[in-house]
This record gives structure tokens, C-alpha cells and sequence, in this order.
């Protein structure tokens, strides 16, 4: 098993629309916080499937990917919102 511990004691309140009237800047500032977030997720979630076996290790590694590719739009939205050419 995975020797891994980690303490999620953040939580998860908070306007979902704190972009919305917000600057420009806040909006990327909080897209950014949200894409290094859930890359810190996707990396706990990796080191979590090595512990498993079988088909629960397959679909956890399968969700990781997914959530891989959700993080690559949200780097190019990022990008996009901060003008930078890809």
C-alpha cells in the first residue's frame, strides 16, 4: 500500500462566481490556483493507485489521465486569458 499520507483539510466553500465582475487579473489568478490544484490532486491520486490492484487500479489510473486532459485545456484557457501565444 501506498505510504503516502496527506491531510485535505482545505475546504471547498466558495463562490462559484467569484470570476464573474471580477478584474481580469483575479480571473486568472483564481484559474491558476484551480489548475495547480487539481494538479496536485491528479499527482495524489497516481501515487493512491499504485497501492491498488487489479481493475480499481485501472480505472483510478484511467481518471487521472481524464483529469490530465482537463488540465491541458485549462493551461491553454490560461494561456489564452494571459495573451500568451502556444
Amino acid at each position: 500500500m501506498c505510504e503516502h499520507e496527506h491531510e485535505h483539510s482545505h475546504t471547498h466553500e466558495h463562490s462559484h462566481c467569484a470570476a464573474c465582475g471580477g478584474t481580469d487579473e483575479e480571473t486568472v489568478a483564481l484559474l491558476a490556483y484551480m489548475l495547480n490544484h487539481n494538479r496536485h490532486h491528479a499527482d495524489e491520486l497516481h501515487e493512491l493507485a499504485h497501492g491498488l490492484d487489479g481493475q480499481a487500479r485501472e480505472l483510478v489510473h484511467a481518471a487521472v489521465i481524464d483529469i490530465e486532459k482537463s488540465n491541458d485545456s485549462l493551461q491553454k484557457a490560461l494561456k489564452l486569458l494571459k495573451k500568451e501565444e502556444e
